[in-house]
């Protein structure tokens, strides 16, 4: 095996002067080979060991690759001051630009890494740098407002605990400068910081992440977000990109928006065509397969895949010209829950897809699982809604589903049983099933409500019963109600008025197996995963605990009112 060698701390300048520190791995004595580039804000220093994941970089130089990792500006041993996101274009640009011109490089070069990393290649992309070849872009967001900061209009977490995150690095940096540390230590508990109201006032963040309170600020879908959001240039991004996520990743939704914006709108028709789909039963962080609660066995693991592989296939047919047969495979590759096996698919959403509605019905006391809730092909007759208090101070908890959370909030395939036990979330469960149900693709569910408040939030959550009674969550979702008719355009509610609502669950691949069933919950809270809605139709970032109010919320499911899950039928 050839010897590595690793260039340390190469200061390359930007457009402005500041300049990024920068660490090169090649083969000693190799010739000029394509270059793979990461730019992270979490250190380059753990680089190798991080990347084990999704992508081992030292077989990568192995392999014939130079490998380039970055730290972004104003992060660790690079120069300058970090603002998430908006500094990525330029300077992803620029390094793409320095790497192709050094002579350990054969002017080519690809882009790969996940989440920041992954942002900071498409990023990169909309400047359309010459040398940019191809991108492996894992776990990444699409639009910085819908999915990143906001979603349904109601504000994510996972942005607030990474604020958190971020805070106590910018923190031990300034320390490491001379500077003093804040009362309390270095370090910011993210589950104090969770709780902390108002979601604008924690001191800490407002010092040392000012950006967070910029995010804060920007409730709305408005001209903050374009230039910081892939989706909004996919005509000015050429290059063919290999897109990977997982069925309980935070940015879900936002790769198959990637996938198919390319596919629709790439900047070239070889981009338009060469765009791949990987889905597995992963979470942001865990590629394993394996939770506390769910195994999916052996072959879902990212390993058992190769993903390194499958990425290096990818960029030895766009950055060495193979003809390795890439070109040719179906484009969609996901591994399908409940019978735990990866297939290949002709695209997304699936081609044979059928859409079928499945109503909500009680006899107005579907609080809680042992509630009298019931989901059916068949429409409702006149049935009374069912009722319930949504208090802000007492939220339904997070467990599990699409986060990235700490300690008991933990993401996956979790338990619901715990949730359905609340008399503020409304279950409906269909009969026990007689025969396999493949539902695959994307979920909504659309509900007829009143409130009491001006402004309140309603949350859907598709669940697999097992027989032994297990609820496994598949995916859930959020809708603030003001945000109900536009994202950039609020509307209050008028009290009491039924309003129909359209919530968007994002997506799944589960057969619900003979003796399952399918459930659906129905509440005005998850939290941590969200934060919770006021109920006032204030500013809510602003506002202080004791301005938060409870709110009765009702679901109607009638004649004239048929709330309805809407599911993604596969007949094979």
């Amino acid at each position: 095996m050839a010897r590595i060698l690793i260039d340390k701390n190469t200061m390359v300048p930007m457009h402005d002067g500041v300049r990024l520190a920068t660490d090169v791995y090649r083969l000693e004595g190799g010739p000029p080979a394509p270059v793979l580039l990461a730019r992270t804000p979490y250190d380059k220093e753990r680089a190798v060991a991080g990347s084990s994941n999704t992508f081992d970089i030292l077989r990568a130089v192995q392999a014939g690759y130079v490998i380039v990792i970055q730290d972004v500006r104003g992060r660790f041993t690079s120069e300058g001051e970090f603002y998430p996101h908006f500094q990525e274009g330029h300077d992803g640009a620029d390094t793409i630009a320095w790497a192709a011109a050094q002579p350990w490089s054969r002017g080519v070069v690809g882009g790969f890494g996940g989440s920041y990393l992954a942002v900071a290649q498409w990023l990169a992309a909309r400047e359309q740098p010459p040398a940019l070849r191809a991108m492996a872009s894992v776990v990444a967001p699409s639009d910085a407002y819908e999915g990143m900061a906001y979603q349904g209009g109601a504000h994510v977490f996972h942005g607030r605990r990474w604020a958190a995150v971020m805070a106590t690095e910018e923190i031990r940096r300034r320390v490491a400068r001379g500077g003093a540390p804040p009362e309390g230590g270095p370090r910011l508990d993210v589950d104090t910081v969770l709780a902390y109201l108002p979601l604008a006032g924690h001191p800490l963040l407002n010092e040392y992440t000012p950006w967070y309170r910029d995010w804060l600020a920007h409730p709305t879908a408005d001209a903050y977000w374009r230039p910081i959001s892939p989706c909004a240039a996919y005509e000015q991004i050429g290059t063919p990109v290999l897109h990977i996520s997982g069925w309980y990743d935070i940015f879900l939704s936002a790769t198959f928006q990637n996938y198919r914006g390319m596919r629709q709108h790439g900047d070239t028709d070889r981009a338009r065509r060469n765009q791949r789909l990987i889905i597995g039963p992963w979470t942001h962080a865990n590629f394993s397969g394996s939770f506390p609660e769910r195994e999916f066995g052996a072959a879902a693991s990212s390993d058992a895949l190769d993903l390194t592989g499958l990425q290096l296939r990818w960029f030895d047919r766009w950055l060495k010209d193979m003809d390795n047969g890439v070109d040719d495979e179906p484009p969609v590759t996901l591994f399908v829950m409940g019978i735990d096996r990866w297939r290949t698919e002709a695209d997304w959403p699936l081609p044979n897809t059928h859409y079928h509605p499945y109503y909500l019905h009680s006899a107005g006391r579907a609080n809680t699982r042992y509630g009298d809730g019931i989901l059916s092909a068949e429409p409702p007759d006149d049935e009374p809604p069912d009722v319930y208090l949504y208090n802000p101070l007492r939220p339904v908890p997070t467990v599990g589903g699409q986060v990235l959370l700490p300690g008991a909030n933990a993401s996956g395939p979790r338990d619901q049983r715990p949730v359905e036990s609340r008399d503020d979330v409304l279950v409906y469960s269909t009969p026990v099933l007689e025969r396999p149900l493949e539902v695959i693709g994307q979920i909504e569910l659309r509900l007829f409500v009143a409130s009491s408040a001006h402004d309140t939030d309603f949350t859907g959550k598709l669940v697999d019963v097992f027989p032994d009674g297990r609820a496994m969550i598949l995916t859930e979702g959020i809708l603030r109600a003001r945000y109900r008719a536009s994202f950039t355009v609020p509307e209050l509610l008028e009290p009491d008025r039924v309003y129909e609502l359209r919530l968007d669950l994002w997506a799944t691949a589960n057969v619900f197996l003979p003796g399952h069933r399918i459930r659906l919950e129905v509440s005005s809270s998850n939290f941590p995963r969200f934060g919770r809605n006021s109920n006032t139709g204030g500013e809510i970032a602003t506002e202080a605990a004791e301005h938060y109010r409870p709110a009765i919320n009702r679901v109607f499911h009638d004649v004239a009112h048929p709330s309805r899950l809407i599911l993604p039928i596969i007949e094979r």
